[in-house]
């Protein structure tokens, strides 16, 4: 498939990065059947390492088996497969080329009392395993951000030099911040931001609330409509330079299919790039996932 102008405008929009960048970044917007239109779906398969074996994956045991997810993704038609090292090494060789993969290189577990993660993957497993980008999750605001901040400013530039592209997963939560305020508008427009300067490629952020919890933006936001979620969305990619970066919303915990879908229309009519859909496919039964993920598409595509 040549190149499409929505692909060739997103990449002009990363003007320091080198073709092995550009290339693999062209590889995931090109990919499956949303490939060439700037909108992505996107399957990350990390929650074994967060939440557990059975949390993740005893309400449909095919999953237990990294292949389920590889074969998933690629038989639904998306743009990219994300999970962390054992899950990609486990089908590396089966799976090699036929989908763009991200490894995710930091991850924690449902045990710690802290916002940190632990390198759990390194950009030359990402080189090794063929994958397109390495995958790293901030939380801005807790104790320890400043060190995943740094963690990742060095892999993140390790990565560019091998031409392999960033994204990062920027949840905002402990220290000051509290619970309440974790998906505010004015927190996730800042978190989306923050993954923006510190040299993201594709960002991952959670769906905002019409709330507002930062005494001191609360001024800045005077005025500003927020009524809805489209709008929401819309704000988050003005934070991510004006639109310049591919900003990706995660699907958060499992809910029903209509939510599912409404949640894409309004990324669709927010102006973001697409969906990074993990829980709520995967724990559907097969045929049920590839039809949810068929009418996201189809959403994608304006169909619905």
């Amino acid at each position: 498939m040549s190149t499409t102008p929505t692909v060739q405008k997103i990449l002009a929009n990363y003007e320091s990065d080198s073709p092995g960048v550009k290339a693999n970044l062209h590889r995931i917007l090109m990919q499956g059947r949303l490939g060439g239109t700037g909108k992505l779906v996107i399957l990350p398969v990390d929650q074994g390492f967060e939440h557990g074996p059975a949390r993740s994956f005893s309400v449909n045991a095919p999953a237990y088996d990294p292949h389920y997810h590889y074969q998933l993704a690629i038989d639904a038609g998306l743009s990219a497969y994300a999970a962390p090292l054992g899950m990609l090494e486990a089908g590396a060789s089966t799976f090699a080329g036929q989908i763009p993969t991200i490894l995710k290189v930091n991850s924690s577990n449902s045990w710690a009392t802290g916002a940190n993660q632990a390198l759990t993957g390194s950009v030359e497993d990402a080189l090794r395993l063929g994958c397109s980008a390495i995958g790293f999750t901030i939380y801005p605001g807790s104790d320890d951000c400043f060190e995943l901040m740094e963690e990742i400013r060095e892999m993140s530039a390790e990565a560019k030099s091998v031409g392999i592209a960033t994204v990062i997963w920027s949840y905002p939560r402990g220290g000051a911040l509290p619970k309440s305020g974790e998906l505010a508008l004015d927190v996730g427009a800042y978190a989306a931001h923050m993954a923006a300067l510190l040299g993201a490629h594709i960002i991952k952020v959670k769906l905002p609330s019409d709330h507002i919890e930062q005494k001191d933006a609360k001024k800045a936001y005077e005025g500003f409509d927020s009524s809805t979620q489209a709008k929401r969305v819309a704000h988050v990619v003005q934070s991510c330079f004006a639109g310049r970066r591919i900003v990706v919303f995660s699907g958060g915990a499992a809910k029903g299919a209509d939510a599912v879908y409404q949640d894409a229309r309004d990324i669709r009519d927010g102006g973001g790039n697409g969906s990074i859909i993990g829980r709520n496919t995967f724990q559907r039964e097969r045929g049920e996932a590839m039809a949810m993920l068929d009418k996201i598409i189809g959403i994608y595509k304006g169909e619905g």
